[in-house]
């Protein structure tokens, strides 16, 4: 069998060496490798070829494509809303009894069994072994998360969408893509992988938005002059008033916070909307948020969030969101991850202080950096005086919840669904509902 990973072989293996890194082979030998192809001959057992990845990938694809060409592929891209709107597509489907499977950030779920993923969307002999077994299973539609890093890696190979969806463009990963341009060329990638009729799904009201749309695919839009086109968003504490047009005025409620998420639910069901999916059906339907996203937990006459927002623009909509509906003080607990983009620290500490009445900043995932240069970072960006520095995030999660009085809100931000945290190359089980049920005496 053909591996590209060198810990993965086994004795009789053929290892395919996409990285140029001799210590790899090396290793992938010692572990049993009876051949290896690669760019540059090693021995006279090396197969040599021009382009590694590219062998590969098309192994991989001949492998299985044949067997998955007949599932329904919706595929997801955008900074921010991924994982809720795969998760509402996964949900409606099911409720209608319609065989489907999800892949993304939260994992892969497919016929009640769920598993943990390293990546959002996994490496392309994990995601097409994955498909497969949907395949196998008899699944009609996979609704999938598309990261840009997936995308410029070509992780998603040889895939045809019936359905792209665009959520919005805000800085991100510029560590790795380094230009908004670069960023954005990423998320096309996606449109021009369309099979069929070919559906686009944009939001309208993303300064993006034209950027996404290609000429050869049919545009269908969700915005204020959208073909789903919002009216109205009236903000609850624990759900969302929404009013569009599409033909006709519509009304709907739904169980999620944020004007956001009013956003993610109509491209969710404008993507059913085009595979054929009657709108009035998937009205009836109620869905929720995905774990780690606006998770309310009650204590007292409080209301404490735990949510995923870990960029700029996720953090910025959050607060704005129960900024609408606060009695009282609203206290943000956040931290930024090591090893990742420094440039937006500063932006996150001011957004996090300026809509605030306080903050306690923490840590969350340090990796190889310390706290202390990463919590300077995020300061270098406050004007204000309404914060405190709590380097470890249970002490941070307790003191918060000791601050509040009566009808105050917080916000616990940056894991959500993830159950860890990442120290140097340990991965430590860090779970913050747990620790806030822990202090909240659940």
């Amino acid at each position: 069998m053909l591996k590209k990973d060198s810990r993965k072989i086994v004795c009789g293996d053929t290892y395919v060496d996409t990285s140029g890194n001799n210590e790899y082979v090396f290793d992938a030998v010692k572990n049993g490798a009876v051949e290896v192809i690669s760019k540059q001959k090693y021995d006279d057992k090396t197969i040599v070829v021009e382009d590694p990845k590219e062998y590969y990938n098309n192994y991989i694809y001949n492998k299985y494509y044949d067997s998955i060409k007949d599932l329904k592929l919706i595929g997801v891209t955008g900074t921010n809303g991924k994982t809720t709107i795969s998760y509402i597509i996964y949900q409606l489907l099911n409720k209608m009894n319609v065989r489907c499977a999800y892949i993304g950030t939260i994992g892969f779920y497919k016929c009640g069994i769920v598993k943990e993923l390293n990546n959002t969307t996994p490496d392309i002999d994990e995601l097409y072994e994955y498909l497969y077994e949907c395949s196998c299973d008899n699944i009609e539609y996979v609704v999938m998360e598309v990261s840009s890093h997936s995308l410029v890696q070509d992780r998603v190979y040889g895939l045809k969408y019936d359905v792209a969806i665009f959520t919005n463009l805000t800085e991100d990963h510029l560590d790795y893509h380094k230009t908004m341009d670069d960023y954005k060329k990423a998320k096309q990638k996606l449109f021009g992988m369309l099979r069929n009729s070919r559906y686009a799904i944009i939001n309208s009201d993303d300064k993006y938005y034209r950027d996404f749309m290609f000429e050869n695919n049919y545009n269908v839009t969700v915005g204020k002059y959208g073909n789903f086109r919002i009216k109205d968003v009236k903000l609850n504490q624990s759900s969302i008033d929404i009013v569009f047009d599409y033909k006709k005025e519509y009304h709907k409620s739904i169980n999620m916070v944020g004007k956001y998420n009013a956003y993610n639910y109509l491209e969710a069901v404008l993507s059913l909307v085009c595979l054929g999916f009657d709108l009035e059906e998937l009205l009836k339907l109620d869905v929720e948020a995905p774990p780690g996203r606006m998770y309310i937990v009650n204590y007292k006459t409080n209301t404490i969030f735990i949510d995923y927002a870990h960029t700029p623009d996720a953090m910025e909509n959050v607060l704005k969101s129960v900024k609408c509906f606060r009695k009282n003080k609203i206290i943000t607990i956040f931290g930024c991850g090591g090893n990742r983009e420094k440039t937006k620290r500063s932006i996150m500490g001011d957004i996090a202080t300026r809509y605030s009445d306080f903050v306690i900043i923490t840590n969350d995932n340090p990796r190889y950096e310390e706290d202390d240069d990463i919590i300077n970072d995020i300061v270098k960006g406050i004007s204000k005086s309404n914060y405190e520095i709590i380097k470890d995030r249970e002490d941070a999660i307790k003191k918060g919840i000791g601050y509040l009085e009566n009808n105050d809100i917080l916000l616990v931000l940056g894991k959500g669904h993830e159950n860890y945290q990442i120290i140097g190359s340990n991965k430590i089980h860090f779970d913050d509902l747990e620790i806030v049920k822990k202090y909240v005496n659940f």
